[in-house]
């Protein structure tokens, strides 16, 4: 597996553990019976939990792009310092996104933001230059 894939297979396992905070809070707030329920009138979350949720949807939004210049690069071959680079800054970077976005740092996590889509850029560049 090259560094791309390896990338790619850690952003895609981060998406899939990115629920888990804000469904402990539910299940913490709620109990288990109504968080796997849909219960009238269940209390609001804590904002950290809130921020948990819309990481993870985040996440997923911009995991299918990171994703599909990935697959492309290897279908076509393209292995440079940029997409190795645009790589590691996608995932490096939303890890930062995810802790600083659960924790509440807003500057720093737009930061992050722009970051990961460097990432994706350079990815880009390599793959239309």
């Amino acid at each position: 597996m090259n560094t791309e894939l390896f990338y790619l297979t850690l952003s895609a396992g981060l998406t899939i553990v990115l629920w888990l905070p804000y469904v402990l809070a539910r299940i913490g707030s709620q109990g288990m019976t109504d968080a796997m329920g849909y219960p009238e009138n269940p209390p609001a979350p804590p904002a950290w939990a809130r921020r948990s949720e819309r990481v993870h949807l985040n996440m997923v939004e911009n995991l299918a792009p990171f994703a599909v210049l990935v697959l492309v690069a290897q279908i076509i071959g393209v292995s440079t310092e940029l997409t190795v680079l645009g790589a590691m800054l996608f995932f490096w970077a939303r890890i930062v996104h995810a802790v600083v976005f659960i924790v509440g740092i807003p500057y720093l996590r737009t930061l992050a933001f722009f970051v990961s889509w460097l990432g994706m850029a350079l990815i880009f560049y390599a793959l239309v230059v």
